[in-house]
């Protein structure tokens, strides 16, 4: 479990500073549990939560970026979601270990998730990756509270424009 747990971390961050600009983000609660039908199997559960503001208009570009950089590493985009106010899109990393999913929330809050599949327990520790940004591990994590010049803005993106 250590061992996928390692490479859910390593997911998360190598998907959110794939984003250009950059994103503020901290880690959120983790979990671990057994597979219903092995006890001697159990899976793991990261979280992220990105805490730069990220404008209505902008929230498209980021899951677009999210999915095109998911897509280049090889991962299987199962699901999308255009819900106009909580859009998301999931993927499989194709190896039977992770299962990801990036999902809008409240106030345009972006959260990423990355389970295990089932794997031979064992002892998880929290991730020890660091965050980008304030560290909320272990607090109630606000709504986001960073600004952005490119993410926070309600200017139209130009094709000028990075991202």
């Amino acid at each position: 479990m250590q061992q996928a747990a390692e490479k859910a971390d390593q997911l998360i961050g190598d998907t959110l500073s794939s984003v250009r600009p950059p994103l503020e983000w901290t880690h959120d609660e983790s979990d671990s549990g057994m597979c219903a039908d092995a006890p001697e199997l159990g899976d793991v559960t990261r979280r992220a939560v990105v805490m730069t503001q990220v404008s209505e208009g902008r929230r498209g570009s980021l899951l677009g970026i999210i999915e095109r950089a998911w897509k280049k590493s090889g991962y299987t985009i199962t699901k999308v979601n255009p819900d106009k106010e909580f859009p998301a899109v999931y993927a499989d990393a194709g190896d039977g270990v992770l299962k990801m999913g990036l999902t809008v929330g409240y106030k345009g809050q972006f959260f990423l998730e990355v389970q295990t599949a089932c794997v031979e327990r064992s002892k998880v520790s929290q991730p020890s990756t660091p965050g980008s940004g304030t560290d909320y591990r272990g607090k109630d994590v606000p709504t986001p509270d960073v600004r952005s010049d490119f993410w926070s803005s309600d200017k139209p993106i130009s094709s000028s424009s990075s991202s």
